[in-house]
């Protein structure tokens, strides 16, 4: 996936803004730290406030495996 097109999937996310569109977030947020590793994920975080609209944060894991717990 590119970032430019995790940027249009997670803007449309944060549009809504309601916990399921989060889950749906952290999908995307976990493809990005695949393909393009952590430091993209932190930059969209702050260029989209996610950290305020669904309380990520830089630094976060959002591996899969780490929130299904």
């Amino acid at each position: 996936m590119t970032l430019e097109k995790a940027r249009r999937m997670l803007e449309v996310q944060a549009g809504f803004g309601n916990g399921y569109n989060a889950n749906g977030a952290r999908i995307v947020l976990a493809e990005v730290r695949r393909e393009h590793g952590q430091a993209a994920v932190d930059a969209l975080i702050s260029e989209l406030h996610l950290d305020r609209i669904f309380g990520f944060s830089p630094g976060q894991d959002f591996s899969l495996y780490s929130w299904k717990k």
